[in-house]
């Protein structure tokens, strides 16, 4: 079986950081060399389909779980803190409940354990629109998504996974073929019977509207011990908008 692709900063408390859709390791560099600095050993890891890791048909929190198991045994962790951001930390939330012993603490970033209906399709049907003539420079690139994604800071988000592919032609490091199809898949949440025992901290965006106080109930039915902390003037990306913010929070956490 082929193994998810790590960058690994520092030495310590194996923490395993997990990016979210369309994303890839790259996106938690600059957060991933502070945690280093603070004393972890950071593997900041793609995801199958995304990044430089293996493209697979077969995609699902279940089976990406098994990926982040079989990292660990690859590379001697017997436990580890898991880290994940949105589609990150639905994988994080499957691995640390299907094997607790495994998983130190979790820290989820925006996202709850709740299902979420297919809410990308704008952006994959905006990337799977560009032609091979908007691909042969990133300002080309650019520019053809600003036809259809208006937002500056989500088309960095996605340029960030360009890559040559060989001289003159750029393509996208995500397996947008399987992506495309997985969209119910990506918003499934986490299967009622499951749950985990141990510290677990949600940091949500105070201007995201993916993790509702409503929702509290829910995430303690499946994380007992779980606690939520907002970050004011933040959306979804929380951590790329507030990084100083978002890493005071979270290294409190994974200290304490």
């Amino acid at each position: 079986m082929e193994l998810m692709h790590a960058n690994i900063l520092g030495e310590g408390t194996p923490l395993l950081i997990l990016h979210g859709f369309l994303g890839m390791s790259d996106n938690w560099k600059t957060l991933g060399r502070k945690y280093a600095d603070a004393g972890f050993e950071v593997h900041l890891l793609d995801q199958r389909n995304h990044g430089r890791s293996f493209w697979s048909d077969a995609f699902d929190y279940r089976i990406m779980a098994e990926d982040v198991k079989r990292y660990m045994d690859s590379v001697g962790i017997s436990r580890a803190i898991l880290h994940g951001h949105s589609m990150g930390g639905k994988t994080a939330m499957q691995m640390a409940c299907t094997y607790p012993e495994r998983v130190a603490k979790l820290l989820v970033a925006d996202i709850a354990p709740k299902p979420y209906p297919p809410h990308h399709q704008h952006i994959i049907s905006a990337i799977a629109a560009l032609e091979p003539e908007d691909l042969t420079t990133r300002k080309d690139a650019d520019n053809a998504l600003e036809r259809h994604i208006k937002d500056w800071g989500i088309r960095q988000f996605l340029l960030k996974s360009l890559h040559w592919e060989m001289p003159g032609k750029l393509g996208f490091r995500f397996n947008l073929e399987v992506l495309k199809d997985s969209m119910e898949v990506v918003g499934d949440g986490l299967p009622a019977a499951l749950q985990y025992a141990g510290p677990v901290l949600f940091i949500k965006g105070g201007n995201s509207d993916y993790i509702l106080q409503g929702d509290l109930e829910e995430i303690r039915s499946h994380f007992p011990k779980a606690e939520l902390k907002t970050i004011d003037g933040a959306g979804h990306w929380l951590h790329a908008e507030k990084p100083e913010e978002f890493f005071r929070i979270s290294l409190q956490f994974l200290n304490s």
